[in-house]
């Protein structure tokens, strides 16, 4: 299978490309810069360039068999700043891809949703694919905007979709300058002797996912023939309190923790329903948050002090 990694330098990306090496793939990724955590990968075929440059994008998808789309330029706590640009550089960038894939006849993608914004505030916990989509920021109205252009190019041209709508992934090569990922965002700032800043009281519920096992999963999506929404997930919640007690008792000191007023568009709590997916593919998540978090923070060390 050929495969092309749209984000593949990234956090998740990265790690979807090392799980289809090892499954004897070809890869190919398209990212606008090289990866932050470690050198180019000798098996790998790069190629750079922006994500709207549509004669870039026509040149990566030469002789693919599947796309994975993990590309995104906003993240929900930062997509109300400026949703013009959310829907510019993600929805259309996607629409673009789309027609792409039609003209040079790549009829297979997986794409990354968001299991974490898409639904908005659930009228009950676990939450199905089923549930009405309400989100309360720029970032989760883009993903249901593409999730619907995808069904669309589904129905009218034969693009063959799995969307998969993740939680919370944390893990190693996870950026941690405060802007994405609050377990890697805390073990950073923990790391440094710096003060976590937690938004409300500490008890909004999430769940968490570790980066390998939804790589694991994204392989396993690409090399079947199945079209369909899946939330993947631990499917447990955890609040805020939680996540700092964990990390407290991994690294062996409680952090400081400063309290800021609680954000409109924060979801209160989602914790997401993961049967369908466990029992379509066989896949269940290993790592639980406390080995988790454990991985995660043993990385830190390892990259700050070598």
């Amino acid at each position: 299978m050929n495969a092309l990694v749209l984000g593949g330098n990234g956090f998740i990306g990265s790690h979807v490309v090392d799980n289809l090496l090892e499954a004897g793939h070809s890869v190919r990724v398209f990212d606008r810069s090289p990866e932050r955590f470690r050198p180019p990968l000798a098996n790998v075929e790069y190629v750079t360039g922006l994500f709207g440059d549509a004669f870039s994008i026509a040149e990566a998808l030469a002789g693919i068999d599947v796309v994975y789309h993990l590309i995104g330029t906003t993240l929900p706590g930062t997509s109300n700043l400026n949703p013009t640009a959310d829907v510019k550089d993600n929805l259309i960038g996607t629409v673009a891809l789309l027609q792409q894939m039609v003209k040079t006849g790549v009829k297979r993608i997986i794409y990354l949703s968001s299991g974490g914004t898409v639904y908005g505030n659930p009228e009950k916990n676990p939450v199905t694919e089923s549930h009405p989509l309400r989100p309360l920021c720029s970032y989760g109205i883009v993903k249901v905007a593409v999730e619907n252009y995808l069904f669309m190019f589904q129905q009218l041209y034969g693009i063959s979709a799995i969307i998969m709508r993740p939680s919370n992934a944390y893990g190693p090569r996870q950026g941690h300058t405060g802007v994405q990922g609050i377990i890697s965002t805390f073990l950073s700032k923990t790391l440094s002797g710096e003060t976590l800043v937690v938004w409300g009281d500490g008890s909004i519920i999430r769940d968490y996912i570790y980066v390998t096992d939804l790589a694991r999963i994204c392989l396993i999506a690409g090399e079947s023939e199945v079209t369909d929404v899946f939330n993947v997930g631990y499917s447990k919640g955890y609040t805020i309190s939680t996540i700092i007690e964990t990390i407290a008792k991994v690294v062996g000191r409680k952090p400081a923790v400063h309290y800021e007023p609680a954000r409109a568009f924060d979801v209160r709590h989602v914790v997401l329903d993961t049967t369908k997916i466990r029992k379509k593919f066989d896949w269940i998540p290993e790592i639980s948050l406390d080995d988790g978090i454990k991985k995660q923070w043993e990385w830190m060390n390892q990259i700050a002090y070598s």
